[in-house]
């Protein structure tokens, strides 16, 4: 049976609650949603109105900033949301589910900042951490996805214009370093397994209205292992939500991938 997985930063859930109602009732089925920047505790997670839409939720919520969650309508079989590490806890950027026999991993990773400020530096122990975590997961799980908002544009065609982004956050040369030594652990971007060469952008920047004239940076991904890479039917960015002018959207867009099993 295939199984269709979404990452998407909804930068307030609660704010976004209606119009991923109205997404997931118009315009799509998803059965996995992993939420990034939910920006809510769990107890203020809507919860029931995803339940009433057939999913189980999982959340590592934290008051006003960051939070992920995931809502699945297969059973969720185990949660994880303590790592056992001050870099990963002190901020509620990760939750680990179980379903089936896949692992996921859902990410949001520091902006971070310029290089030689504390956010950057941040960052980078940051994905050190996550390269060294995901690599242990490999080593006991034949079948993992890691997913999520890792604020970094890897390549010239992550971005509208390389020039414009040219020493920019998220777009800084240690940074992309960090993006490839987390690929070079085993995990495959799957939007780059069957769009090669495609431009497609997952953020566009509220202030500049980039949206309508698609100025905008790829920084959310979906990671497998290569045994799910074997099974990848399709991924796409879904740009329903983001170009909706009611109700106000993210500033980020979903990507949707469809796996022949997970």
């Amino acid at each position: 049976m295939a199984v269709t997985v979404c990452t998407f930063n909804v930068n307030s859930i609660r704010s976004r609650i209606d119009l991923i109602e109205r997404w997931l009732t118009e315009k799509r089925e998803v059965d996995i949603l992993c939420f990034q920047e939910i920006k809510c505790e769990a107890g203020q997670f809507p919860a029931d109105r995803f339940e009433k839409l057939g999913y189980e939720c999982a959340v590592n919520g934290q008051k006003r900033l960051n939070g992920v969650a995931v809502c699945s309508k297969l059973p969720i079989e185990t949660v994880k949301t303590e790592f056992g590490s001050d870099l990963f806890d002190r901020e509620r950027r990760l939750i680990e589910v179980k379903i089936g026999d896949t692992l996921i991993l859902n990410c949001y990773i520091p902006r971070g900042g310029l290089e030689g400020e504390e956010r950057h530096a941040y960052k980078m122990e940051f994905f050190d951490a996550l390269s060294e975590y995901t690599r242990r997961l490999l080593q006991d799980h034949e079948k993992v996805i890691l997913l999520g908002d890792f604020n970094v544009a890897l390549g010239d065609n992550d971005v509208y214009d390389p020039e414009v982004f040219e020493g920019a956050v998220g777009f800084l040369p240690s940074e992309k370093e960090k993006m490839e030594a987390l690929l070079s652990t085993g995990v495959h971007d799957c939007y780059r397994k069957l769009h090669p060469e495609e431009k497609a952008f997952t953020w566009w920047d509220y202030r500049t209205a980039g949206i309508w004239r698609d100025e905008g940076m790829r920084i959310d991904y979906i990671l497998a292992s290569e045994t799910l890479c074997g099974a990848l039917e399709s991924v796409e960015v879904d740009l329903w939500t983001r170009r909706r002018r009611s109700p106000t959207p993210s500033d980020h867009a979903p990507v949707v991938a469809t796996f022949g099993r997970i």
